[in-house]
């Protein structure tokens, strides 16, 4: 599965009010969380199933479209229970199902849409769900806000492991998984159940057990973290513009620095290279001691959005709806396309990859949905949109067949 998006009305150069929700949310009470946020998600979201295109002719395969350069019908269309902020982790697809966060938490089949299993409680709105080493587990905050964290089988839904940080600690969420452990951020707790520090941990992905812990500075907060494991490496950043590595066997600090500007969505980290992107900058920095290695510059007043690595070739769009290749070593221009703005397309800021053909989901937007690109030269071949008017943004996951579409409580599955 790749991975590798945000809000509602978004404008160049500017963060969107829903990603700033989205990041914001685990700062609510859990009160808020039940009765404020999802009540909201589910009372806003306006796609019904008339908003479904009418089913075309077979769909062409290898995202070439339909003859007259329109998207393919969708090969189904199933409304779900998915309350999602639009950050890219809040859709994966593997082993067979598709899942998107919600309440209950559903598993699809990928094939026909049917529901293999579900989860009630389901997922923390806001939470990520991850993906363990092959795909094997689906590590979730636990739904009850009991402090747990449980791995799922995610064919099946069955309960395979748990772990569990401590009283002291707050809703503990996962932030990232390598293959022997599970790495969480959690609120300390004080005496009057306020909390002013939060703790980041590592837990055995076998046994459950606490393998480190440490606490982040004064001032940092458990909300707007993204991470990335590659080695011996953890990588985060957040919102007070730190990005930070620690080592993923003691848990101590390597190095942290800060950013020139706030990172309110996910980076990439490549071989021995963390990869942020910094408004108007994409910076490259070593993961040994933060050195920068390369730089690219965007045009005077548009900034990049969110980078993805797919097949050794990093994707990024920038505002000013330029899209990019680039050898995520060196930096070096693979291709620089300018079809989105020709087309008066919307920037896409998640993307997946199926044989030649690059999927960009978008923000919500008129001339958005999920664009169909060619992976080596960058020319927009289709777009797919619902016409539904959901103000949510676009997500895509794909499982090498497939791709899925969320957008609201809609989900698509496009031929890839």
């Amino acid at each position: 599965m790749s991975k590798g998006f945000a809000g509602h009305g978004t404008t160049a150069g500017r963060t969107s009010r829903r990603r700033i929700l989205r990041l914001a949310g685990g700062a609510l009470t859990v009160t808020a969380l039940g009765a404020g946020l999802t009540g909201c998600e589910d009372e806003l979201a306006t796609g019904g199933a008339g908003s479904t295109p009418p089913p075309r002719t077979a769909s062409p395969e290898d995202g070439k479209g339909t003859e007259d350069g329109k998207a393919p019908a969708p090969l189904w269309t199933k409304s779900t229970s998915a309350q999602t902020y639009g950050d890219n982790d809040e859709l994966v697809a593997v082993d067979g199902v598709v899942i998107a966060s919600g309440d209950p938490l559903a598993a699809l089949d990928g094939a026909t849409g049917a529901e293999r299993w579900s989860l009630p409680g389901g997922a923390v709105p806001g939470a990520p769900l991850l993906l363990g080493a092959g795909g094997s587990t689906l590590y979730l905050a636990s739904g009850k806000y009991d402090g747990n964290v449980i791995g799922y089988a995610p064919a099946s839904g069955k309960e395979t492991w748990r772990s569990h940080l401590g009283k002291e600690y707050r809703q503990p969420r996962p932030v990232a998984v390598d293959g022997t452990q599970v790495y969480v951020i959690a609120e300390i707790l004080e005496a009057d159940g306020s909390s002013r520090t939060n703790v980041i941990a590592a837990l055995n992905s076998s046994t459950g057990k606490l393998a480190w812990k440490e606490q982040r500075d004064l001032g940092t907060e458990q909300n707007g973290v993204h991470a990335a494991v590659q080695g011996r490496y953890l990588v985060y950043t957040d919102f007070k513009k730190n990005l930070t590595v620690r080592d993923t066997a003691t848990g101590k600090q390597v190095w942290t620095q800060k950013t020139t500007k706030t990172s309110y969505g996910p980076f990439v980290v490549h071989q021995d290279l963390v990869i942020v992107p910094q408004g108007q900058r994409l910076q490259a920095f070593a993961l040994s001691d933060g050195a920068e290695k390369w730089s690219v510059e965007a045009e005077q007043f548009t900034t990049f959005r969110e980078p993805t690595v797919l097949d050794d070739v990093l994707y990024i769009a920038d505002s000013g709806r330029t899209l990019r290749a680039v050898e995520p070593q060196t930096g070096k221009k693979v291709w620089q396309s300018t079809a989105l703005k020709d087309a008066g397309a919307q920037v896409p800021r998640q993307f997946v990859r199926v044989g030649s053909t690059l999927y960009g989901a978008t923000d919500l937007d008129e001339q958005g949905g999920v664009h169909a690109i060619d992976a080596k030269t960058g020319a927009l071949r289709w777009t797919f949109n619902d016409k539904s008017g959901d103000f949510h943004s676009w997500l895509v996951a794909t499982d090498g067949k497939h791709v899925f579409a969320l957008h609201g409580k809609k989900l698509h599955a496009l031929p890839g």
